[in-house]
């Protein structure tokens, strides 16, 4: 009897290559995942970055619920037709400058009522702008806006003829130096705890993302600062986890003469006041006066 045989074929091959290509569509769906919520994040950043950067809150107090009895609330109308809050008050020392304060990104203006109280009782005067979409304003926020409208504030602070501290603290520092740039009859020029540029600050808190080429607000001092040409204090801490104290090194190195940096060991982002900032300022105040007065007498 003949055997009978039977032969099966291999189908490794096969199943090999069905192996295969499930792996590489595995992979393609893993990556085309990747890209989408890369991209929703990044949309979703964009749509909302100003909700990062602006961050008003609270409602607005009174001055003279704070003992700051002197201190006016006007509404200044900007050149668009914007309705701005301002803390007002006038020096109370012949021949004293008025301090054109530019806030941070959060709370609000009246948030800042110590601060003023000290400016106040040196004698020096008071004009507090909230920005727009802030408590107290209408609008939205943003660098162009800030700029446009904090130019018109010193305009309209320069008619009343006192010298004007311009002093901007934290978000308003880019707003401050943008002034002093664009404005040469500023006497002074001070940065409480400054940054190069957002969009530097936007890069570090998210390298993943292209900033540079996403930011609407990148609010770059570094590229501004050479173009003041008055005196400028730059105050930083060293214990600021916020902005470096390498930044307000970094902007100081680019400032022009004269130019002053006190760095307070110690301090943080918030706590500069409290920390010996006011007294640097006078300090700076005094010198610039002192060199003006120089340079007035100074034989041709």
């Amino acid at each position: 009897m003949s055997e009978i045989r039977t032969r099966t074929l291999d189908d490794t091959p096969d199943r090999g290559r069905r192996s295969l290509t499930g792996v590489r569509r595995l992979f393609a769906g893993i990556f085309t995942a990747l890209i989408i919520a890369y991209g929703s994040a990044a949309g979703y950043m964009y749509l909302n970055q100003r909700s990062f950067i602006f961050v008003p809150s609270g409602a607005l107090a009174d001055p003279a619920d704070k003992g700051l009895e002197n201190v006016s609330v006007e509404t200044a109308t900007m050149a668009d037709g914007t309705n701005v809050t301002v803390w007002s008050a006038a020096p109370a020392r012949a021949g004293a400058p008025t301090v054109l304060y530019f806030h941070g990104n959060s709370k609000n203006v009246s948030a800042r009522w110590k601060r003023f109280r000290q400016i106040l009782d040196s004698g020096f005067g008071l004009y507090a702008p909230s920005y727009r979409g802030y408590a107290g304003s209408d609008g939205s926020p943003s660098e162009a806006a800030f700029i446009s409208d904090a130019q018109e504030h010193f305009d309209r602070l320069a008619l009343k003829g006192s010298p004007v501290i311009v002093h901007g603290e934290s978000l308003g520092t880019g707003v401050a130096t943008a002034v002093a740039a664009e404005r040469s009859e500023a006497a002074l020029l001070v940065l409480e705890a400054p940054y190069t540029a957002l969009v530097d600050l936007a890069s570090e808190s998210y390298p993943w993302l292209p900033v540079n080429l996403l930011m609407k607000d990148p609010m770059p001092t570094r590229e501004r600062i050479g173009n003041v040409k008055v005196p400028v204090l730059i105050v930083h801490g060293t214990e600021d986890s916020l902005i470096s104290v390498e930044q307000g090194r970094k902007l100081f190195k680019l400032a022009n003469e004269p130019k002053d940096i006190l760095v307070i060991d110690g301090a943080g982002h918030s706590d500069l006041w409290d920390s010996g900032l006011w007294p640097g300022v006078q300090e700076a105040w005094s010198k610039s006066t002192a060199q003006r007065k120089a340079l007035v007498v100074a034989p041709n």
